[in-house]
């Protein structure tokens, strides 16, 4: 990758602290390179084979809601394929339960992004296909036809099948990632196993792993934004800790500590005060409770009236509300 980027550099209007998962993603996979890599790997061969891929750009919108980044969030991109333009909707999902009513919610981004695209160009209009990249902890279970929403009874299926929306979702499910399978993409490799032990709170894991296989040189900003993701991620976690996972490749850890020094120096990273933890753990719950306000169709609480509740009454709030989504959708 082409060490164009500042030191670490995320992209504007993404906060690090609040959003770390949000904030690395969008920086990550903002970036054509390792957008084509992603979508080559992951993305049906004959699809692949038919895309022009140097066409392949991000375009500048969203589709997820601001309150939810904690939760989920999106990249649209488009690329041409064949004689047409294709987009790709890029959703990363990183709340701790899988969602049952993932074709549900696509169908509505997919909706706005046709909306969008009549009004802009008329038609035709192009192809969608939403890709989901899921970071949780538990293994992607539920299926990923929109289809399989409905209980048909095999009597009616036939006769009704043609009018209900009929599509499916691609899916890389990372707790089931095995980075081994990424060698033809190192940097690629290093981001979606990052993301996944991110996830497992085994950092120190993943340093250990990079030291050990990773012998290309590492581009700065790429480096930069590694430290930083991983320490907002886990407030526990110190630069030291990290030196020290590198023991095994002197070289990495050297470039590290130049790389945190710069950091330091910038004032981007500053230890881990109590106000910015607390800050960090109010905002989680807030997404949290707002993304299951959704979930169940109720009114969305406003985020100004959820910062003065205190973090007692936030955990008592999300914890009504998920037993009212698991009594709704877990059993389905």
């Amino acid at each position: 990758m082409d060490d164009k980027c500042g030191m670490g550099d995320f992209p504007p209007g993404t906060d690090l602290a609040a959003h770390p998962n949000d904030a690395f993603f969008k920086a990550v996979f903002s970036e054509p390179e390792q957008a084509r890599a992603f979508f080559r790997k992951h993305l049906p061969p004959a699809i692949v084979a038919l895309a022009d891929w140097p066409s392949l750009a991000v375009l500048p919108t969203s589709f997820v809601k601001s309150s939810l980044q904690q939760v989920h969030s999106d990249l649209l991109f488009s690329v041409r394929i064949g004689d047409r333009e294709t987009l790709l909707y890029l959703l990363f999902e990183h709340q701790s339960t899988v969602d049952p009513t993932m074709p549900l919610r696509l169908l509505g981004y997919i909706a706005e992004i046709l909306t969008t695209q009549f009004k802009t160009h008329g038609l035709p209009l192009p192809p969608v296909l939403p890709f989901v990249l899921h970071q949780g902890p538990d293994q992607w279970h539920v299926s990923t036809k929109f289809e399989d929403l409905f209980d048909l009874q095999d009597d009616l299926a036939q006769s009704l099948q043609r009018f209900l929306p009929k599509f499916d979702y691609a899916l890389l499910d990372l707790s089931k990632y095995d980075p081994a399978l990424e060698e033809n993409h190192p940097e690629l490799r290093i981001i979606l196993n990052l993301m996944k032990l991110a996830r497992a709170q085994e950092l120190l894991r993943f340093f250990a792993w990079l030291a050990e296989t990773f012998t290309d040189p590492m581009p700065e900003s790429l480096l930069g934004r590694l430290i930083l993701y991983a320490l907002h991620s886990d407030s526990k976690l110190d630069a030291q800790e990290i030196y020290r996972s590198l023991k095994d490749n002197p070289e990495l850890k050297q470039k590290a500590m130049s790389v945190a020094e710069k950091l330091k120096a910038e004032g981007r990273i500053e230890g881990h005060a109590e106000g910015r933890i607390e800050g960090i753990s109010q905002g989680l719950w807030i997404g949290k409770i707002q993304l299951l306000e959704e979930f169940l169709g109720q009114e969305q609480s406003s985020s100004e009236f959820l910062k003065n509740r205190s973090p007692e009454e936030l955990e008592t709030l999300h914890l009504s509300l998920h037993q009212a989504y698991e009594a709704r959708f877990k059993n389905r």
